[in-house]
C-alpha cells in the first residue's frame, strides 16, 4: 500500500463539505476534514484482531511531517503488540493528576497518591467505621504527629522501609517505644490499603520486623498486700482534697471498673435505691460493633458505695457527672487527678494507680476467697470471653452472685480501713 500520498498544498486547498471526509496518506494515516473546517489527523490500525483509531493532533499545529513521524512510532508499538493509545492515555492521566494536585495544593490538601492522602482516605473509608471514636482519634493523632511530617508528602509507592524506620526512630528517641510499635502497625494498615486501591505494589512494614526495640511490658501498679491496702483506704477516707475526688477513689476501690468508666459515671446511670450502676454499651471498652450491638454492663453497688454517692449527690447531683471536673465544665475529672491525689497521700506510682484498683481487687479476692468463682470476678471486670457470645456479658449474668461478692469486698475494705488484722475474706454464705 502506497504511503505519503498527501501534500501540504492538497491539504490547504481542501474545502470542507456538508459531511466529514477523509484524505488518506497511507499506512493507516488520514486527515479528517470536518464541516467546520477543523482538520484532525487520525491513525487506523489493527491490534489483537480489532480495528482501532488514534488521534494524532490537529493540522496545521501538527504538520504533515510530524503526523507521519507519529504514525511510524505508533506502528512500531503495534508491531510489538503494544496499543499506542495506552501511553497517550497514561500521559493524559498524569497531566490530569498534575492539574488536580495543583488544585489540591492551593486548597491545602495532600497530593493524590501521597501517603497522607491515602492514609486520610483509609481513616475515613476503613478505620473510623470499624473502631471506636477514641481509637480512631488516637490513630489520626499518631499519623498527623509522627508520620505525615516525615513521609506524608511522598508518593506512597515510593516509600521504603528505611524511610519508615527513620520516623519510627524519632518516636523511640523520645522514649515512646509502645507508640513506635503502634505507629508501625498503623502504617502497615495504610500500606495494605494502598495496595488494595492501586496506589502501591508492596508493604515495606514486614521488612521492619526486628528493627525496633521490643517494648517493655508495663503493668498497672496494684496492691496485693491487704495491710498496705488498708493504709491506702484510710488515706482516702481522710483525704482533704475535693470531695468528688475522694468519693471517686472510694468508689473505684469498691467497684473495680476501668477508671474511664468510673470517672465518667453519670447520675442518670445510677439506681441508688436498687444499688445498681448501668454502664451503657457505648461507653465500654469494645469494638465499634460491640458498642453498637452489645449489652450494657450492670455493676452491683455495695451499701457503702451507695452511701458514698448519696453523700456526694447534694454537691454534684445537679450536673451530669458524679465526679465533675472543677476547671472544665461539662467534663469529668481525669485519671491524672486521681493519681495525683494518691501521690499527695504518699503512695507512689510504683505502688498504686487508678487502674490498679482492678488488679488489686482481682488478686486479693482470688487469693483470699477461693470459694468465689473466677467467672464472677471476670464478669464484674467486664472481660469479654471472645466469640459471638463474648462480645458483652448478659445484663443479668451472675448478677446475684456479683452483688454478694461486691458487698463482701466492700465490707472487707472497711475492716482493712479500720486497721483490723484481716488477712482472709469471710467465706460466702451458703
Amino acid at each position: 500500500m502506497a504511503t505519503d500520498t498527501l501534500t501540504d498544498t492538497a491539504i490547504r486547498k481542501a474545502k470542507p463539505g456538508d459531511k466529514a471526509r477523509k484524505m488518506f496518506d497511507g499506512g493507516g494515516l488520514y486527515l479528517e476534514l470536518q464541516p467546520s473546517g477543523a482538520r484532525w489527523w487520525r491513525l487506523k490500525y489493527r491490534l489483537a484482531g480489532k480495528e482501532k483509531r488514534l488521534s494524532l493532533g490537529v493540522y496545521p499545529a501538527v504538520s504533515l511531517a510530524e503526523a507521519r513521524r507519529r504514525r511510524e512510532e505508533a506502528r512500531e508499538l503495534v508491531a510489538q503488540g503494544v496499543d499506542p493509545s495506552e501511553p497517550r492515555k497514561a500521559e493524559k492521566a498524569e497531566q490530569q493528576r498534575e492539574r488536580e494536585n495543583m488544585r489540591r495544593a492551593a486548597e491545602g490538601l495532600p497530593a493524590i497518591g501521597s501517603f497522607e492522602q491515602v492514609a486520610r482516605e483509609w481513616l475515613v473509608q476503613v478505620h473510623e467505621p470499624k473502631v471506636s471514636a477514641g481509637y480512631a482519634k488516637r490513630s489520626r493523632i499518631q499519623l498527623e504527629g509522627d508520620v505525615f511530617p516525615w513521609i506524608g508528602a511522598h508518593p506512597v509507592a515510593s516509600i521504603t522501609a528505611p524511610m519508615v524506620l527513620e520516623l519510627l526512630r524519632k518516636v523511640e528517641a523520645r522514649g515512646a517505644q509502645d507508640t513506635a510499635h503502634r505507629v508501625k502497625q498503623t502504617c502497615g494498615l495504610v500500606f495494605r490499603y494502598a495496595i488494595a486501591t492501586g496506589h502501591a505494589e508492596r508493604d515495606p512494614i514486614p521488612d521492619l520486623r526486628e528493627a525496633l526495640a521490643h517494648p517493655v511490658k508495663r503493668h498497672y501498679a496494684a496492691m496485693a498486700d491487704p495491710v498496705k491496702l488498708g493504709e491506702l483506704m484510710r488515706a482516702i477516707e481522710g483525704y482533704g482534697g475535693h470531695p468528688a475526688t475522694r468519693t471517686a477513689l472510694k468508689v473505684a476501690a469498691m467497684v473495680f471498673q476501668r477508671p474511664g468508666n468510673v470517672l465518667a459515671m453519670r447520675w442518670a446511670d445510677l439506681e441508688l435505691d436498687a444499688g445498681v450502676w448501668t454502664i451503657p454499651a457505648a461507653d465500654m471498652k469494645r469494638t465499634k460493633q460491640g458498642k453498637a450491638t452489645g449489652a450494657d454492663h450492670v455493676v452491683p453497688l455495695a451499701t457503702q458505695a451507695v452511701q458514698a454517692l448519696r453523700e456526694l449527690q447534694p454537691l454534684t447531683g445537679a450536673g451530669v457527672y458524679c465526679f465533675p471536673n472543677q476547671r472544665t465544665r461539662g467534663r469529668p475529672i481525669s485519671n491524672v487527678t486521681m493519681n495525683a491525689a494518691m501521690r499527695r497521700m504518699g503512695f507512689g506510682p510504683d505502688e498504686i494507680t487508678a487502674h490498679g484498683f482492678r488488679s488489686t481487687a482481682r488478686t486479693i479476692i482470688a487469693e483470699q476467697l477461693p470459694q468465689i468463682d473466677v467467672e464472677w470476678i471476670e464478669a464484674q471486670l467486664a472481660h469479654s470471653k471472645g466469640g459471638p457470645l463474648g462480645m458483652a456479658y448478659d445484663r443479668a449474668q451472675y448478677l446475684a452472685q456479683r452483688r454478694q461478692m461486691m458487698q463482701v469486698w466492700a465490707d472487707y475494705l472497711d475492716r482493712l480501713m479500720r486497721g483490723a488484722d484481716v488477712l482472709t475474706l469471710p467465706a460466702r454464705s451458703a
